[in-house]
């Protein structure tokens, strides 16, 4: 009828994770998928996000080393998207256990975009400074590559390709993301009232705005 869409073209032009991760989101059980063209441009600026946000990680590792991290050095931010890590990836578990994957794709992308990308980097940055003393610096930095390494694996069943390529250059690195433990969320503390301090913050920062 020449009124469809050819899935290879679109990969040509914006990548196969975002062709699947623009079909998988808003998508409910039982119902027919409209393909848009600007939710295929929407995906492909989440994935220039993730890009973006993961080559800022990786420039500033220098030094970095794992280490075992006391609760007492953590600050307000750094327990508050360490919890939001924890309770986004125990929902995405059982999102995907109950085939709900447009919602699990879509808590995905509201913790990535929003809470990794647009607030922690955002207040890490002073700790990754040439100013900051070097244990401050080197926590940040394991709790960057710890909730990083988290949401790549959580975005390996819907964007394969891009979370294996980026996974490979972070400290650590298996052979594949694929053969990993998957981050249930079930083994990372909670912090509810540094979660509850954050929120508040934030509200009113937005208010502000």
């Amino acid at each position: 009828l020449d009124n469809g869409v050819d899935p290879i073209e679109v990969i040509e032009k914006y990548g196969a994770d975002t062709l699947r991760f623009s079909l998988i989101t808003g998508v409910t059980p039982g119902n027919d998928v409209r393909f848009h063209w600007e939710k295929v441009e929407n995906i492909r600026n989440f994935a220039n996000k993730i890009w973006n946000a993961s080559r800022f990680v990786m420039m500033n590792l220098e030094g970095y080393k794992a280490i075992d991290i006391d609760e007492e050095e953590l600050q307000l931010a750094d327990k508050w998207i360490l919890s939001r890590a924890g309770e986004r990836a125990r929902q995405i578990t059982s999102l995907l256990e109950k085939y709900e994957l447009g919602e699990a794709a879509r808590i995905l992308y509201d913790f990535i975009w929003d809470e990794f990308c647009d607030w922690y980097i955002e207040l890490c940055k002073p700790h990754l400074s040439s100013a900051a003393l070097p244990r401050e610096k080197l926590l940040v930095q394991n709790v960057l590559v710890k909730v990083l390494t988290d949401i790549l694996h959580l975005l390996h069943p819907f964007m394969p390709f891009i979370s294996e390529e980026i996974y490979q250059s972070l400290p650590g690195a298996s052979r594949t993301i694929m053969l990993n433990p998957w981050p249930d969320g079930t083994k990372d503390k909670i912090w509810p009232e540094a979660v509850a301090d954050m929120q508040r913050i934030m509200t009113i920062i937005r208010a502000v705005r």
